[in-house]
Formats: C-alpha cells, structure tokens, sequence
C-alpha cells in the first residue's frame, strides 16, 4: 500500500492488488486494477488511519464516524446480498473479530483524523462534508507546483498582469517600454511579497476622535538584491518601505559565459555600488562559486527580501540562500521574490529551504539547457532592463 501511494504521488501509474472477499486472500497478480496519478488521489479503508506509515503520505486525513447498530446493519445487508453469507456466519463474525478488532484499532485511529464526520445527517454531517470538498475543489483548481510545495505563493493573475507580461516578454518591445512594465510587474511581487511578514495589531485615533483598530508594519526588514538584475527591484522595494536597507550579493557560477576579467569586473562595480548599504561583508571564494556580499552587520535581526527577478535553475538562488544563512538569517525570516520563476529553480529552494516563503507572479515551463534561460521567458532580464543588450 506505502508503495502504491508513494508511486501515485510520484505521478506514476500503480497496479493495485484486488481482494478477494470468497477466498478471503488477494486474488492473482494478474487481477491488479490498474489506477493511474491524478490531482486528488482518495485512499478508503477501515485501518488507514491506524497505520503511521500510510498517515505520512496523507495530505488530508478524515475519519467518519457512525453509530454501532448502523455498522451491524449495514455489514449483515452487504455481507448477505453481495458476498453471498449467511446471517448467523455474518453475526459471529463480527462478535467474535469484527467488533474487537474496531475497538482495538479502528476506533482510536480517529485521534489521526484532520477532520472527523460525526454520526447523523444533521447541519454538522453537512458542514464537515463541505469542508472536504471544498478542500479537494481548491486543490483541483491549483494548476502549479503550489500543490506540492506550500512555501510558494503565485501571486493573483488577471487581465492587467497578464498584458504586462506580454509586453516585457516581446521580443520587439522597446527598451523603454520594457522598464515601464517590469517596473510595474516588480512592484506587485514586492507588495504580495510584505503582506506576508508579520503584523501586529495596532489601535490609532482618526481625525474625526474616532478608534480604529488596524495593524503596524513588520519591523526590522532588509533587502538583499541579486547583482545584477536583482536591482532593478530596489526601486520597487524603497516605494513600498521607506528608508528601508539594502545589501548586495554576487553569485557567480564557473562554466558562465564570462571571462576571469569580468568577473573580476563584476565584483568591483559590485563593491562600489554596494557603498551607500552599511554594515559589514566582505568578499568570499568556494572552488564552485565566487560569491561577493555587502550586507548589513544586524541582518540576522531582521527579516530579509532576497530579490532576483527571473529563477532559472536556482543554483545562484540557493547559494544567496546560504550567504543569508550563514550570516545568521533565520530561514523562515527570508523571502525570495522573483518575476518569473521555472519548475527547476522552485523545486531547488522550496525543497530545500521548506520554512522560507517563495513569490512569483508566473510560473513558467522550463529552462533551456543549452542557453540556461528560463522558456518561454523574458531573454537576459539584465540586458534588457539596462538596455546593455
């Protein structure tokens, strides 16, 4: 059963085994009931919740409940008409097993159960009822990996964004006109992106004398901007936090299309442009990355706006994860924005950072292994944003 679902949940298709209820032993392997993978995946049985291992793979676990006589009841019905018992053999059988065997495991399984359907058909049956549905109809209607991973948030789409896509993912669009609606893009993904920190409940006068009962900004935020598109979202993010701090991280990875020289460039006009963030860093090596980091001396303290515009493979994202980190950064302190994000970079940080929050406003198909760029795509974001193309 663990192998069944573990294999659904991988997308693959299971041969389930079939009971059979005259021998009362599984029928032929050739009896198997192929059951393909799909968005919502209902497993039912008496035992499901008594056993750890199949709890683990439940996203949603219920237990219905009903009364003793209904179980009798309803077992001698089945048990007569469908399996072809008498009632004398169907009454012993549940004394003598059925009954004990509930009380034993059955029952104090229910402990488990994120939502129990109690006895009845009353308004409360009808309520729980609901509940589930409504919560395998919210599953369905979640086309992306926001199933898989509930660190990543894809901001609301609609006409207006969707248009602003178009145009900074046409290739003929003017330099201009690319920023302008970048620009616009960015600053939706910073605000969706700080109505996920923390708030406290604040309580202030009007000016006509009146209460009102609102809440306070989180305190002590940072940005941290990805050189070097990551920069063109400091703007978006000092429109929306004023005074806010902003540090700076390189990461560049071996095997790029550049040269010792400009990354050696690179780093420099990072250093220099990282002047007005304060605080300490310095410059750091591994024999994979060259990473250059400017970041402020209380980042650990505060909550962290790590910002890159486009998430390709994530490699880079993972290791300005890991500068954060390692400076002290709680991880479910740091949110990574980003415009347009690929499968494999939100696989690479929500799978390895769980606690921190990831948000997009698209989700797109894949990355190009040849040219390393997200597909469909925006092109080199940097290129296009600074008009260095």
């Amino acid at each position: 059963m663990v192998a069944c679902l573990t294999d659904l949940r991988a997308m693959k298709p299971v041969d389930v085994p079939v009971y059979d209820f005259a021998t009362h032993q599984r029928s032929p392997a050739t009896a198997a009931r192929r059951v393909h993978p799909a968005d919502v995946v209902i497993v039912e049985g008496i035992l499901v919740l008594h056993m750890p291992e199949v709890r683990a793979l439940l996203n949603m676990k219920v237990y219905v409940d009903t009364d003793d006589d209904v179980r009798l009841a309803r077992r001698i019905q089945r048990d007569v008409a469908v399996r072809g018992r008498d009632v004398a053999g169907v009454i012993e059988q549940y004394t003598k097993f059925v009954k004990p065997a509930f009380d034993a495991y059955v029952a104090p399984s229910r402990k488990h159960a994120d939502v129990i359907i109690p006895w009845g058909r009353d308004e409360t049956n009808l309520v729980a009822i609901d509940l589930i549905t409504e919560h395998a109809r919210s599953k369905l209607q979640v086309p992306d990996l926001r199933r898989v991973y509930p660190n990543l948030e894809l901001i609301p789409s609609n006409f207006q964004v969707r248009g602003m896509h178009t145009i900074i993912r046409d290739r003929e669009t003017a330099s201009n006109d690319f920023v302008f609606y970048a620009d616009r893009l960015l600053r939706l993904v910073v605000e969706a992106g700080l109505g996920f920190l923390p708030f406290a409940e604040k309580r202030v006068t009007t000016p006509t004398g009146a209460p009102y009962v609102g809440v306070d900004f989180a305190k002590k935020l940072c940005g941290v901007s990805v050189i070097r598109s990551g920069e063109s979202m400091e703007n978006a993010l000092r429109a929306c936090c004023k005074g806010i701090k902003i540090g700076k991280v390189l990461v560049h990875r071996h095997g790029d299309k550049c040269t010792a020289a400009a990354a050696v460039a690179m780093k420099q006009n990072a250093a220099a442009a990282a002047a007005h963030a304060g605080g300490g860093g310095g410059g750091q090596e591994t024999p994979d990355l060259l990473v250059y980091e400017k970041l402020p001396k209380d980042i650990a303290d505060r909550h962290v706006l790590l910002m890159d515009p486009i998430l390709a493979t994530g490699n880079s994202a993972v290791r300005a994860i890991q500068v954060l980190l390692d400076r002290g950064v709680a991880e479910e302190r740091i949110l990574f924005l980003t415009l347009v994000a690929a499968p494999p970079g939100i696989h690479a940080i929500c799978r390895r950072f769980p606690r921190l929050k990831l948000v997009t406003s698209e989700i797109d198909e894949g990355v190009d292994e040849g040219l390393g760029q997200v597909t469909p795509g925006v092109g080199d974001f940097g290129s296009r944003y600074y008009g260095t193309e």
